[in-house]
């Protein structure tokens, strides 16, 4: 009986809920969507790059329930642009319900060819619209993406079994197989002008007995996992020169991801690296700026090359997922280079090596995640699978007028295992350093910070006054402790700063001749 009287209690309330409930009424659209913009502007892509997914949002802020006849871009299935309307995928939609003081979202991306594009100074302009109803009722909002032509270099494909080539290369002399995605650079893209960007997909690897040289002003652009690799008895030369405009950096050299979107602008880790193996020998980089690498430069080996394997002048490297420049065995000089924000440090001199720094900035202002290692690691050993320490010979790691900052502390680490049969040598001079040894966990004869053999001329802990190292800006103020602290001798060395200003009346330490800043002047 009681289920019964349950049974019947139900019924009449869903008669009652049903009689009282009033079905939605979709009224025709009138013309009065409002939208979150009136054009939508996919930023710049390459040719036959998929862009980014945009939206746009679709207000009814009226109090009727309306329909959309029609949603569509304008050039129909012949528009280049893919739209995704209500979770539905197409370029043309019909009925689309819109409650009273609702919205909706239209995704909307793009995939471009050049060639099918009016070219316009260089760069190619494409446009559509979406089409919301139409007649006396229709709105438009404009579409816009600007197309980037692009010298493109890809790894070889077996159009049969659709495998990519992976490279065999040349480290020290000897053949090795390995599973990186590549091939050889061919004769022609040897020289690489500043004529049209390049895009590199998969590791392009400079032949053995061949130089890759890189003209002043070229641009690089590297997919996800690729990079550039340097085979022994090969050579990089890296030839920027000196950008009066500061913005555009036109005669720098500048290594990139090839996403161009303003958010892959500062985005870490989105390439691979420019490596130089073992028996590379001659690289050079001047006014380069080498940014969101896995590693900026990793260079292996060859530490008694003549002249330094690498000789890296001018330059700047930074948002490296890993590192900034991870040098293992190897031989590196370099001038007014400046470093900043890597996962783990901005310069890394392991396994021993010759390493002079001159006038360099060497910080780590990183803050995407948990950094383990300070912005300058030295050590004199690699540890293998095993879990096996190799020892090699320091032969010399000096940093002379230099800044080593950062928003950790340490920033510096001296990693030594000792071995009376290898050497561990190093020096700092008129340096500005962050060490602050709070509970003394840092002992020994590398931490004697009185031993003027070691540690000459080094001020710790005081404010570099960068302009804004989260934004990689590390030009100095007036109120930097770095403000003529420099050794004159090894300022005549490096007479002008990474932007030609001469330094040698009063040498500052860094890369930089400190300015005064803009709210400097005001006050």
């Amino acid at each position: 009986m009681k289920q019964y009287i349950y049974f019947i209690i139900t019924v009449c309330f869903l008669v009652l809920w049903s009689s009282c409930r009033k079905d939605f009424e979709f009224s025709p659209s009138t013309g009065s969507l409002e939208f979150s913009r009136d054009t939508v502007y996919l930023d710049t892509v390459f040719t036959n790059i998929g862009s980014s997914t945009y939206n746009l949002k679709v207000y009814n802020k009226s109090d009727n329930d309306i329909l959309i006849p029609s949603v569509k871009l304008a050039t129909g299935n012949a528009s280049q642009y893919r739209l995704s309307v209500d979770g539905m995928a197409g370029k043309t939609f019909e009925n689309i319900e819109l409650l009273a003081n609702d919205s909706l979202f239209v995704f909307i991306e793009t995939t471009l060819d050049i060639n099918s594009t009016p070219n316009i100074n260089g760069e190619f302009l494409h446009m559509d619209q979406i089409e919301f109803d139409s007649g006396g009722n229709l709105q438009k909002v404009e579409l816009v993406t600007l197309i980037k032509d692009a010298v493109f270099i890809y790894p070889n494909r077996d159009n049969t079994t659709k495998v990519i080539d992976t490279l065999t290369l040349n480290i020290g002399g000897e053949q090795f197989i390995t599973n990186l995605q590549g091939r050889e650079l061919l004769p022609h893209e040897l020289t690489l002008t500043n004529e049209k960007p390049y895009v590199i997909y998969g590791f392009a690897a400079v032949p053995s007995g061949q130089t890759l040289t890189v003209e002043a002003g070229a641009r690089l652009h590297f997919h996800e996992n690729s990079g550039i690799i340097v085979q022994s008895g090969a050579s990089i030369k890296v030839n920027g020169t000196y950008s009066p405009d500061q913005e555009t950096l036109d005669n720098e050299v500048i290594f990139e991801g090839d996403r161009l979107e303003p958010n892959f602008s500062e985005r870490p880790g989105q390439w691979g690296t420019i490596w130089l193996l073992d028996g590379s020998f001659g690289n050079t980089f001047n006014y380069a700026t080498i940014k969101n690498a896995l590693v900026g430069i990793l260079c292996d080996g060859n530490v008694n090359a003549f002249n330094g394997k690498l000789n890296i002048k001018n330059s700047q490297i930074y948002n490296s997922g890993s590192f900034g420049i991870l040098g293992r065995n190897t031989s590196i000089n370099g001038e007014n280079v400046v470093l900043n924000n890597a996962g783990q440090s901005s310069l890394a001199a392991t396994f021993g090596g010759k390493y002079n720094f001159t006038h360099c900035t060497i910080a780590n202002y990183w803050q995407n995640s948990f950094r383990p290692l300070p912005a300058l690691l030295v050590n004199n050993f690699v540890i293998d699978e095993d879990e096996t320490a190799t020892v090699a010979d320091l032969d010399e790691a000096n940093f002379n007028n230099c800044i080593i900052y950062g928003n950790d502390n340490p920033e510096f680490l001296l990693d030594e295992i000792e071995d009376d049969a290898v050497s561990f040598n190093f020096k700092f001079t008129n340096c500005l350093v962050r060490f602050e040894d709070r509970n003394n966990n840092f002992t020994g004869d590398n931490y004697n910070f009185e031993n003027t053999a070691l540690y000459e001329g080094v001020i710790f802990n005081k404010d570099p006054d960068f302009k804004d190292p989260s934004k990689n800006m590390l030009i100095i103020g007036d109120d930097s402790a770095a403000n003529a602290k420099g050794n004159s001798s090894f300022a005549s060395q490096v007479p002008d700063d990474i932007l030609m200003v001469n330094r040698t009346a009063s040498p500052d330490l860094g890369a930089y001749q400190h300015i005064t800043f803009p709210d400097e002047e005001e006050n």
